[in-house]
This record gives C-alpha cells, structure tokens and sequence, in this order.
C-alpha cells in the first residue's frame, strides 16, 4: 500500500475529504519524524513502539585491501509491533480473533487464535 493509497482509505473510512487526510498523515508522520530526531520513544499502545537505537563506533576491515578502519557509532529508528497489531496479521484476518481454549492461559502462551 503507497501513502497516496493509505490518504484514500483513511478519507474513505472517516468521511473527510482526501486533502484532509493527506494532512493528517503528513502531521503523524512529521510528529514521529520529530520525536525520533529528539530522542523520544512513540508509543501507540496496541499498535507498536517507535524509539531510536544506537550502535557504538566499532572495528571494521575493508574486504578488499584488508586494511583495519573505525565505523562510526551510528542511530537508527526501529519500529516493534504491539500486540493488537500482531495478532491479525499473524493469523491473518481482521477484526482480531478470540484466543482458543485450550487450557488454563495456553491460547495466550501459545499465541493461537480461532476465528470468531
């Protein structure tokens, strides 16, 4: 899915024109953009989690001249999934299904879903 089909989706579902909901999802977007570059965690609970990782400068060796050098130490946004996000595309389907019984707390060990 582009943006350009996810402003038509969200337009559609919401009942707001499609210049609306372009900027709604370029004010999302730049706000998660912004917290990131400021070191926030974002958390969209049931959604996921966007925070920033860093990596430490480290030792590195150039595969063709065999020569030692120093990659910088570096950061990178990572996303983790929650679990109402997970859930359906796991098992494929939407709305998010019921858990089996199949003991005392397994459906939820397990991670094993039933349609409803």
């Amino acid at each position: 899915m582009t943006k350009s089909e996810l402003v038509a989706k969200v337009a559609e579902k919401s009942g707001v024109t499609k210049k609306d909901a372009d900027k709604v999802a370029n004010a999302v977007i730049d706000s998660i953009v912004e917290a990131l570059a400021s070191q926030e965690k974002v958390q969209l609970v049931g959604f996921g989690t966007f925070e920033v990782h860093h990596r430490q400068a480290r030792k590195g060796r150039n595969p063709r001249t065999k020569e030692e050098l120093t990659i910088p130490a570096s950061s990178y946004p990572v996303f983790k999934a929650g679990k109402s996000f997970k859930a359906p595309v796991q098992i494929g389907g939407w709305p998010l299904a019921k858990p089996v019984d199949a003991g005392f707390g397994a459906s939820r060990k397990l991670g094993r879903w039933r349609e409803p």
